[in-house]
């Protein structure tokens, strides 16, 4: 059984929308926790979980 465009495009457009968030909430924040070079990494190659794990432990609470 085949998997349809139907099902996988909207999640993939989901996925880049949340990938583009973090790393522009990654480059544009002052302090976060760790080296921004390796949360872009982590955001990039991680996809879905490397942002949410950004947003989770990276992201600095004020």
């Amino acid at each position: 059984m085949p998997i349809s465009w139907e099902v996988i495009a909207p999640l993939i457009i989901l996925q880049l929308i949340l990938m583009a968030f973090a790393l522009t909430s990654c480059i544009k924040e002052e302090k976060i926790n760790g080296p921004k070079w390796l949360w872009i990494i982590i955001i990039v190659a991680g996809n879905l979980l490397g942002s949410v794990l950004y947003f989770i432990i990276g992201k600095k609470k004020y």
